[in-house]
């Protein structure tokens, strides 16, 4: 007895919104393409003088005159010294940033069970404002009303870090999940509390995360800061730099890998440590 043929099964129409989702990430990789060669067109890159071997030889012996670094007791100490100055400069502008992005983030966010904040589009502005403006910039126009040292180049990474953190945490705030908070203020409880007892608890691990990766990146720009008179490695870096001190400037250079190193290590097993 011979089998019933079974008609083919139809291949299932592809959903609309995936095909306009992949025709616009091909027109965005065509634009970035674009402009990608218009970039290489544009500037005058000098490769065949870059590769040369006369550049190399340069380089070498540019690069020689580090070796060996001095490390001398009274310059291990002098280093040291702006070694923690460059640390406690971006510890302590991390904090005053994770606060204020803090206190910014909150008519940053929609928190409201209407969904409604009038204050969200100018504080974001203003954030936008703040991380905008480099590091550098904040410490030069700082240094004008705080004078030299530390206390400018801790300002500036507070008032740039501010602007980055408080966009963040405005976006984690929004994003955890409402069902907690919905709850409580079902039972008639007041907004603070439903966001201490609420929202906050939910966001913390995040918003602690993302506060030990920007302290990651205030190391590495305390570095820099001292570059325009604001203390810590950096400034160190530019005296002897400026004056041709190669082997002084080797061993400030290592000071600032061995500390943007052992920053990075501690936070990375901390930011693992909070996402268990």
């Amino acid at each position: 007895m011979a089998r019933p043929s079974i008609p083919p099964t139809p291949a299932l129409p592809r959903p609309t919104h995936l095909l306009a989702a992949r025709r616009k990430a091909a027109w965005f990789t065509l634009a970035l393409l674009a402009l990608v060669l218009a970039s290489f067109g544009s500037l005058d890159l000098q490769w065949a003088q870059f590769l040369s071997l006369d550049s190399a030889q340069r380089m070498a012996r540019f690069l020689g005159e580090f070796f060996p670094p001095d490390l001398s007791p009274s310059f291990l100490d002098k280093v040291a010294r702006a070694t923690w100055e460059t640390l406690a400069m971006s510890a302590l502008g991390t904090l005053l940033a994770a606060v204020g992005g803090l206190l910014i983030a909150l008519p940053a966010s929609r928190l409201g069970s209407d969904g409604r904040a009038w204050l969200r589009t100018p504080t974001r502005l203003v954030l936008n404002a703040l991380r905008s403006v480099p590091e550098v910039v904040w410490a030069a126009l700082l240094l004008i009303s705080a004078g030299l040292g530390p206390f400018a180049g801790t300002l500036a990474l507070a008032v740039h870090t501010s602007g980055v953190l408080g966009r963040l945490f405005a976006e984690a705030l929004e994003n955890v999940p409402p069902g907690p908070a919905q709850a409580l203020r079902a039972q008639g409880v007041a907004p603070n509390r439903v966001f201490l007892y609420a929202l906050l608890p939910q966001a913390l691990p995040q918003l602690l995360s993302y506060t030990l990766y920007r302290w990651e990146n205030n190391i590495r720009a305390a570095t820099v800061l001292g570059i325009v008179g604001a203390g810590g490695l950096g400034q160190l870096l530019a005296f002897h730099m400026g004056l041709f001190h190669m082997p002084k400037t080797a061993t400030v250079l290592a000071a600032m890998l061995l500390l943007v190193a052992l920053v990075d290590a501690c936070s990375f097993a901390a930011r693992r440590w909070l996402t268990r």
